[in-house]
């Protein structure tokens, strides 16, 4: 797997992933960030090759390597059953579910958010859906080296598992009737997003326990599915954060 840019780079190399092969651009200016990467490389006993910016222009996805490209073992994916037990005492606890997203900039995107906002995991469907490529792991910023990321054949399936784990899923729709605002939106919760086209798949929307949508006052249709996700994180970390603040000054 190819995986490039500095912080995806960097964050890869700190959660220890083996590397086969380093380019860096002939010339590269010294940095925290590149010393830190040439360190690690040389615990690893890899000799970066240092190579001219059209070499990793023709490998890179869309030219935005940063100057440093890596390749590694294919991604290891985290099991569902990891993620339920992970969480099996947790009062809190968020899941990310992607419905058959597509765009490898999307997937990273919200792996990103899904990171920062503290998930448990992130569920992406194996077949018809983003792969985890150059430019999900660009977009990411090295998120997907800290974040557990479950694939899946059947999202259904991986809905009820959750249910019976003790999490309420929560689908998100520009259809539904309640806003994001007005919804508890705390505890263990699992977000499920459509694909970037058609939204939820019926089969998905009817194993959601309840449907929300995010509140708007423009004239656009709707947000682009990583702002939405990311929107709809934040409002669950509100929640949370200010249901801890009701429960300290009730027991005080």
């Amino acid at each position: 797997m190819r995986i490039e840019g500095r912080n995806a780079v960097l964050e890869a190399l700190r959660s220890g992933v083996k590397v086969r092969r380093a380019l860096l651009l002939r010339g590269i200016k010294p940095s925290k960030n590149i010393d830190e990467i040439l360190a690690y490389l040389q615990q690893q006993n890899i000799a970066a090759e240092y190579v001219q910016r059209r070499d990793l222009d023709q490998k890179s996805d869309h030219a935005a390597h940063q100057g440093v490209m890596i390749w590694t073992a294919a991604f290891e994916f985290a099991s569902l059953g990891s993620i339920i037990a992970s969480t099996k005492d947790a009062t809190d606890a968020l899941v990310v579910v992607l419905d058959h997203v597509t765009d490898p900039g999307n997937l990273g995107a919200i792996a990103r958010s899904a990171e920062v906002f503290g998930a448990a995991g992130l569920i992406v469907a194996k077949d018809r859906a983003a792969a985890l490529t150059p430019a999900a792991h660009k977009a990411a910023a090295g998120a997907l080296a800290h974040l557990p990321v479950v694939q899946v054949t059947n999202i259904s399936r991986a809905l009820q598992q959750l249910k019976e784990a003790g999490f309420w899923i929560a689908g998100a729709s520009e259809h539904a009737t309640d806003n994001v605002w007005d919804t508890q939106l705390s505890g263990k919760i699992a977000v499920v997003m459509g694909a970037e086209d058609k939204g939820l798949s019926r089969l998905v929307k009817e194993n959601c326990d309840f449907l929300v949508r995010l509140p708007q006052s423009g004239k656009v249709g709707s947000l682009n599915v990583a702002q939405a996700t990311t929107a709809l994180l934040y409002e669950y970390i509100r929640q949370t954060a200010e249901r801890t603040r009701r429960s300290i000054s009730v027991s005080g």
